[in-house]
């Protein structure tokens, strides 16, 4: 019976500290990418994410116009996520060992929400290639385009039809298989 439970509070510490890293990555993001704000979804964003930051930044300014509150917030909690995993499943962890591992799922959650927006906005792309504005349309844009556009300087549209994104994602799983898995596997081996 203890493991079904100790399986249960796994779950659900990886998934409500899962979802707020989420939130609080892609806050980062539209702010370094220079997102537009003043859609209605960046500014669910921003609500949902202000409490903590509003605080932290009392204590960690900004850098050349990057938020190191976000990043202090992004990398707090998911230490927090990742010793409580570690404990719960009995796993060993030392300081150095989590802030590794951890970095590594903040990279690799990085890499995962470009692969997903990016594949998503091909999907809308094909579906729905002239609609009107769309704030979630437009928050896509605005997270895959500063990524997509060397891309497509690279592979340029060929009758039409952007092949782009498949350059994006090759490399994008390669950062995975030759950057982040490497980071993650080292922090594992630092808990040892």
């Amino acid at each position: 019976m203890g493991g079904y439970v100790n399986n249960a509070a796994v779950f659900l510490v990886d998934t409500f500290f899962g979802l707020y890293i989420l939130v609080v990555l892609i806050r980062f993001m539209l702010q370094w990418l220079r997102a537009d704000f003043y859609n209605p979804v960046s500014q669910f964003i921003v609500a949902v994410t202000n409490p903590p930051l509003r605080v932290l930044r009392r204590f960690i300014p900004g850098l050349w116009g990057m938020d190191l509150a976000s990043l202090g917030l992004l990398l707090g909690l998911s230490m927090i996520k990742s010793w409580l995993l570690f404990s719960m499943v009995g796993l060993p962890s030392t300081f150095l060992g989590v802030l590794v591992y951890s970095i590594g799922e903040l990279l690799q959650l990085t890499v995962y929400v470009f692969i997903f927006t990016i594949f998503v906005r091909v999907i809308l792309s094909w579906i729905a290639p002239h609609q009107g504005y769309n704030p979630v349309l437009r928050l896509l844009y605005d997270l895959t385009e500063p990524i997509m556009a060397p891309a497509r300087r690279l592979i340029p549209p060929i009758a039409a039809l952007d092949i782009s994104p498949i350059l994006v994602f090759v490399f994008l799983y390669l950062t995975l298989m030759l950057i982040v898995q490497p980071i993650l596997d080292f922090g594992l081996l630092l808990n040892r």
